[in-house]
């Protein structure tokens, strides 16, 4: 995959969303890790990954809208992925404040 949005499938944009998410409390844990990398093969997670860590939040949004605007997800489809972001949120038994602004702007990106 190129470094460019516009070519992500829907699982690798699944996959940057979540890393997004793991990483709004500032503290990308070794569960939301593995949360993670259980969604997707080792060279996806390693490639996104890599592009994640080298971009900052508003490049994060760009991409994020970019892929929205590209690939068509049914209600459902968004109904889920929405799902595995709030469980990735939870994941640390904690929804800080930093994540819920973050969710809420999600929310605006996707619905």
């Amino acid at each position: 995959m190129s470094n460019s949005s516009k070519n992500w499938s829907k699982n690798e944009l699944k996959v940057y969303l979540l890393l997004l998410c793991a990483q709004a409390d500032s503290e990308l844990t070794q569960i939301e890790i593995d949360m993670i990398k259980q969604k997707t093969d080792s060279a996806t997670f390693a490639s996104l990954y890599k592009e994640f860590i080298k971009d900052d939040e508003d490049t994060s949004f760009e991409k994020i809208e970019a892929s929205i605007g590209v690939l068509e997800y049914s209600q459902m489809e968004l109904s889920d992925l929405k799902k595995e972001l709030y469980e990735l949120f939870r994941s640390d038994k904690k929804f800080t404040a930093a994540e819920q602004y973050l969710n809420k702007i999600l929310d605006n990106i996707l619905y």
